[in-house]
């Protein structure tokens, strides 16, 4: 079963004197400039979390300390 659903054109030019260069620059830049959805953000990290950058201060046992649960 095959049904016809007529679908608008994008883009439609509506100069007559508009060369195949002039029709490919604005589908050039109509392409470049994407589609309407917004990009999706990457999660973040762990590592970047700034609860794990904590301060470790130098003196006796600070080597022992760093590797130790805060």
């Amino acid at each position: 079963m095959t049904e016809n659903h007529e679908q608008k054109p994008l883009l439609k030019v509506i100069d007559q004197n508009a060369t195949p260069e002039d029709v490919a620059a604005i589908v050039a830049v109509f392409s470049a400039m994407g589609s309407a959805e917004a990009p999706k953000k990457k999660p973040r990290s762990l590592w970047a979390a700034p609860q794990l950058r904590t301060p470790h201060h130098a003196g006796p046992g600070a080597w022992r300390a760093s590797g130790l649960p805060h």
